[in-house]
């Protein structure tokens, strides 16, 4: 079986609608809405077994998802959803042994997704203008683990890209299209641009850019995700839910 070490992350389950997800770092307390745990006392515990709070309120101890991770982060800018990052990873045809390049680095979300995928021999390196949010994200990664395939960057992109020949080039930026140009030239030959916009003025420029710039198979897409009420005598589509949350347009370098 196997046992929790400090430094992992857990999801801590009480039921279908209360569930925790929290890094084991000892010394630590956490508090849930049926008391707290000294996380301390999950170093050593079997995946699957059960540990109870102060006030004997019992939580199963489970392995973490990545998803469960990322949404469990410190999150201080707005983050692009799972729903889409699914998508971008598979449409850039990331995988390991890849070399990404993502801007701007934000809360990590995108960054730490391409470099969880790009394991044990790629490296995605990513540019943040702004120094605190550079900082804060660092400490993700380093909570995340994946610190090592990572090279975080506090610089503006709009400068050019320092490296060559990637296999792709992630935007995540108010004015993606100052950058396209520099994107083009960093790529491989086949090489994919994904940027992700919230809004059609956006797109357009954007598209408008990357057809300057010389980009083929352009395309632009947005992903639509309805969850239900997984209740078998209430099976619905929930009345509430996250809608729009943006565009993600595609080039080619050919």
């Amino acid at each position: 079986m196997r046992r929790v070490n400090a430094g992992d992350w857990v999801t801590l389950y009480y039921g279908e609608k209360e569930a925790y997800t929290v890094r084991v770092v000892p010394g630590r307390r956490f508090h849930t809405t049926r008391g707290f745990i000294e996380l301390d006392r999950l170093v050593g515990v079997e995946l699957g077994s059960s540990v109870e709070t102060n006030v004997g309120e019992r939580f199963v101890v489970s392995r973490a998802t990545l998803v469960e991770k990322l949404l469990s982060l410190r999150r201080f800018t707005q983050v692009i959803y799972p729903k889409d990052l699914g998508y971008m990873l598979i449409s850039s045809g990331v995988g390991p042994g890849s070399v990404v390049v993502e801007a701007g680095t934000g809360t990590g979300f995108l960054a730490a997704t391409l470099a969880y995928y790009v394991r044990p021999t790629g490296k995605v390196y990513t540019y943040e203008v702004r120094k605190d949010f550079y900082e804060m994200a660092l400490e993700n990664f380093r909570a995340l683990g994946l610190q090592e395939f990572i090279v975080a960057k506090n610089k503006d992109v709009r400068e050019g890209f320092d490296e060559e020949d990637v296999d792709a080039v992630m935007l995540d930026l108010p004015d993606p299209w100052s950058v396209v140009d520099k994107a083009y030239a960093s790529l491989a030959h086949g090489g994919v641009i994904l940027v992700f916009v919230p809004t059609l003025p956006q797109v357009e420029r954007t598209l408008s850019a990357l057809r300057k710039s010389g980009f083929r198979m352009v395309e632009v897409v947005e992903i639509m995700l309805r969850k239900y009420k997984a209740e078998p005598a209430e099976l619905r589509p929930e009345t509430v839910g996250v809608q729009h949350t943006g565009y993600i347009i595609q080039g080619r370098k050919l």
